[in-house]
């Protein structure tokens, strides 16, 4: 991870040990400043994963999915409402929703291929819409 008050880049290990970069949004480069500074404390520091379990290990994808359940729980939300899959796709649909073109939207997530983005984000009548808004029309 690379790590400035103005600039943020996490590099994630990915789905067949595919290895990307994607930019850190600034409030949560603050929050990741706070918990390097946490972190440092705790067992298995000088590791190079940024999350650990309790033991001080990396953490795993199960207490990844029980972290997010029990934020889930103490929202109010049924267990299966929330996994990292809705998280992801709640994500996809939000740049979509926010006009992002689908390309970075797609790099973003580690898509390979632009379908699989197409899938987690169906544009919505609202979208084309707006979408028609943007052509200029002669008078």
């Amino acid at each position: 991870m690379q790590l400035s008050a103005r600039k943020g880049i996490l590099r994630i290990l990915g789905k067949g040990e595919k290895i990307r970069e994607i930019p850190i949004h600034p409030d949560l480069r603050a929050a990741l400043s706070d918990w390097i500074g946490e972190r440092s404390d705790r067992p298995g520091a000088d590791t190079r994963a940024l999350f650990l379990n309790q033991r001080g290990g990396r953490l795993s994808v199960k207490g990844a999915h029980d972290i997010i359940i029990a934020i889930a729980a103490a929202a109010g939300l049924e267990d299966d409402e929330i996994t990292a899959h809705v998280l992801r796709h709640t994500f996809a649909t939000r740049l979509v929703r926010g006009h992002t073109d689908l390309v970075i939207v797609a790099e973003l997530l580690g898509h390979a291929c632009l379908e699989t983005t197409r899938a987690h984000s169906r544009p919505t009548q609202q979208d084309a819409t707006d979408a028609l808004e943007l052509l200029d029309v002669d008078h």
